[in-house]
C-alpha cells in the first residue's frame, strides 16, 4: 500500500515539473514588444517618445527611440493589456493595443507619425 502510494505521488508531482517547466520554457520572461517609429515616407524619428501603459495598473513605461527608430520593451505580462504610442515634436501617432488575447510572444507594431 505504501508503495503504490508512493509511486502514485512520484508520477503526480513528475507530472506537476514536467507541464511547469513546458510552460516556462515557452516564455519565461513574458512578451517582448519591438517596432519601429517612422514618419508618413518610413524615415526613422529618432529621438520621438514611445508611451507603453499597463491598462490594469495605468502604470506608463517610456522608450526613447535611436537613430534606427527602433523601440523595444522585453519581459511584459502575458496577461495584461498594453496601450502604445509615440509622440515626436508635438504630434502623436495613433494608439496601439497590444490584447492578453494575442498569444504570440513576440509583437512587433510600428508606428506612424505625421510630421508635416
Amino acid at each position: 500500500m505504501k508503495k503504490a502510494t508512493a509511486v502514485a505521488l512520484t508520477l503526480l508531482l513528475l507530472g506537476f515539473e514536467v507541464s511547469l517547466s513546458a510552460s516556462t520554457k515557452d516564455n519565461p520572461a513574458g512578451r517582448l514588444l519591438t517596432g519601429r517609429v517612422v514618419d508618413h515616407q518610413d524615415a526613422p524619428l529618432a529621438g520621438s517618445i514611445v508611451y507603453l501603459t499597463n491598462t490594469r495598473t495605468r502604470a506608463v513605461k517610456t522608450y526613447i527611440v535611436g537613430k534606427d527608430g527602433q523601440y523595444r520593451f522585453p519581459s511584459l505580462s502575458l496577461n495584461t493589456d498594453y496601450e502604445l504610442y509615440a509622440q515626436y515634436n508635438g504630434r502623436k501617432s495613433d494608439t496601439k493595443t497590444v490584447s492578453q488575447f494575442d498569444s504570440r510572444p513576440n509583437v512587433n507594431i510600428n508606428l506612424r507619425i505625421d510630421t508635416k
